[in-house]
């Protein structure tokens, strides 16, 4: 696909963001296309071939810094730092905090659906990027992006071995009887690319949502996110301020209100369905 004059705005504001002047801007077009607006081109015209470069090129160079930042760790640390840098919701996050999905090229087939997939397609977007600027310039540029972008992320934390979200959640929430409940909510994308949307609720109360390439991850984003939301309700309960730990009771109490009031309404329902049904 040759660049038209409506991509030049585009590509010069995601060339002010890699902080990089392509020599091919072909290659940058291609990284920036989704598939969706490439339909009836080639299939080189869209970010797939160079995302399935740009993935081993991303793995190599986070696998050679994590490898030289911790000559301390062993083979298992060394991995979860790279899984966790490389991980969809990292990926999507470091390319949304740049602005990224302002320069994507969609077709209107996303654009009128309010751009279904746009978490994985951010993902596959710095991908492809990683892979452009190594097609364009050689390592180097590549290795600048990745190091200003994702590895400035990186820390020692990573290494550790991943507590579950969920059960953290489930457990600090089961201390005071409450069980948190996970509904999916949104499904993104085509069939070969979904994103599943889920959110966490306590008694009626959403609390927080997750996005994930697969159901079990957009749920484990959910429970984290509530981790978060909560941590401030979770102090104020072991607070030894007498304020704070009335208002945290207060708060349990009306959860426990909420969710009783849920199960009733549900053993309702099915007492009702079976009625009908006799």
């Amino acid at each position: 696909m040759k660049e038209q004059p409506q991509h030049t705005e585009k590509l010069n504001r995601a060339q002010e963001i890699l902080g990089y002047t392509f020599s091919d801007r072909s290659l940058l077009l291609a990284a920036l296309t989704h598939p969706s607006a490439a339909e009836g081109h080639s299939i080189s015209d869209s970010y797939e071939r160079l995302e399935f470069l740009g993935d081993s090129i991303l793995g190599a160079i986070v696998s050679y810094e994590a490898f030289h930042a911790y000559p301390d760790l062993n083979e298992g640390g060394l991995t979860r730092i790279k899984v966790s840098l490389v991980s969809g919701a990292s990926l999507s996050k470091v390319a949304s905090d740049l602005g990224i999905a302002d320069v994507i090229f969609f077709g209107s087939s996303e654009r009128g659906t309010g751009r279904r997939g746009l978490h994985s397609a951010l993902e596959n977007v710095y991908e492809s990027l990683v892979a452009a600027l190594y097609l364009d310039g050689g390592l180097a540029p590549a290795i600048a992006f990745v190091k200003r972008t994702l590895i400035v992320r990186m820390s020692a934390d990573m290494a550790k071995e991943p507590e579950n979200p969920k059960s953290v959640l489930q457990e600090r929430l089961q201390e005071d009887g409450i069980t948190p409940t996970y509904r999916l909510v949104e499904t993104q994308g085509p069939p070969h690319d979904r994103t599943f949307v889920t959110q966490v609720f306590v008694g009626v109360q959403s609390i927080a949502r997750g996005v994930g390439r697969t159901k079990k991850e957009s749920e484990s984003q959910a429970a984290k996110s509530a981790l978060e939301v909560l941590s401030s309700f979770f102090e104020a309960k072991d607070s030894k301020d007498k304020k704070r730990k009335a208002d945290a009771r207060a708060a349990i109490k009306a959860a426990k209100a909420e969710e009783k009031a849920r199960r009733q309404a549900a053993q309702r329902a099915k007492k009702q369905k079976k009625q009908q049904q006799q």
